[in-house]
């Protein structure tokens, strides 16, 4: 009697898990953040080139998705899609920095403000 009930309870457990991955999220509001950024990387790694003492020395590492967020004030929003990233690059004297934590606000495919580059 008791491995029907194991079966059935597993069963039910695994279907709640399938369920729970199939469920989409909500996209964000495209009027406010503008269209999801599908070449993030390529948007970022070019406007790096202009803020980069050396920008082919520099190794990136992404963490993650672009995420929908809002930079500016109440009184002013700044929306867009937030790509986090960390930069190794060589600075003016030629030795590298080590990994730096940074972050890019892309809108309708260009960097509308960085984070962690001291402005």
């Amino acid at each position: 009697m008791k491995a029907p009930v194991l079966l059935f309870c597993t069963l039910l457990v695994g279907l709640c898990a399938v369920r729970d991955l199939s469920a989409e999220t909500k996209p964000a509001d495209t009027q406010l953040y503008g269209p999801y950024p599908t070449n993030y990387k390529e948007i970022v790694t070019k406007w790096l080139e202009t803020q980069l003492i050396d920008a082919e020395s520099a190794h990136i590492e992404w963490n993650g998705e672009p995420k929908p967020a809002n930079l500016g004030t109440q009184d002013k929003p700044l929306y867009g899609y937030l790509v986090s990233f960390k930069v190794d690059a060589r600075n003016r004297f030629g030795t590298y920095t080590g990994m730096q934590s940074h972050g890019a606000l892309i809108r309708d495919g260009n960097v509308v403000k960085g984070v962690g580059f001291g402005y």
